[in-house]
């Protein structure tokens, strides 16, 4: 896999949510715009904008692909355990929430505070207040951690799985 990693985290869905979304788009390429209708209008999602925050996320997880045409599904889908393996590699912040809670089980607060160090300055100097931001968005990405089976939330605190 790429180096790249996306920073976009949108609200936490389910794996069914994901693939029916990707299944809303063309398998040839449709513009940002027509793609971002599609999963809007074949989907939950309300707005235009959270629609394209899940066309970034399902790029990452390599559920659909972007050209200079636009986005597509992919043909041959990832399998769960690719999906799960994709955020934890190719989803900014992912990897160290994970690390986080692989020795211990921590609330979102406590991952917060062991990977607030590691936050570039780049990020804090994004948001007027960026501490709120990465609380929400630690706590977005544990619930997709979660939901790729990657934790388990117990009594407010995740821990890893086996």
């Amino acid at each position: 896999m790429s180096d790249l990693r996306y920073k976009i985290v949108p609200q936490v869905r389910s794996v069914r949510f994901l693939r029916a979304a990707a299944e809303t788009l063309p398998l040839v390429p449709g513009s940002v715009e027509d793609c971002c209708t599609r999963v809007r209008d074949g989907t939950a999602v309300t707005s235009r904008d959270e629609a394209r925050e899940y066309l970034t996320f399902m790029q990452a997880l390599g559920l659909v692909a972007e050209t200079d045409r636009g986005f597509h599904r992919v043909r041959d889908a990832p399998s769960d355990e690719e999906l799960a393996e994709a955020f934890r590699e190719r989803v900014f912040g992912a990897r160290e929430v994970l690390e986080c809670v692989a020795t211990e089980p921590r609330t979102p607060e406590a991952v917060f505070t062991a990977i607030r160090e590691e936050i570039p300055r780049w990020e804090r100097n994004r948001y007027e207040d960026w501490e709120a931001e990465w609380h929400e968005r630690g706590g977005r990405l544990l619930g997709w951690a979660q939901t790729f089976g990657l934790v388990s939330e117990a009594d407010g605190q995740y821990r890893a799985t086996d």
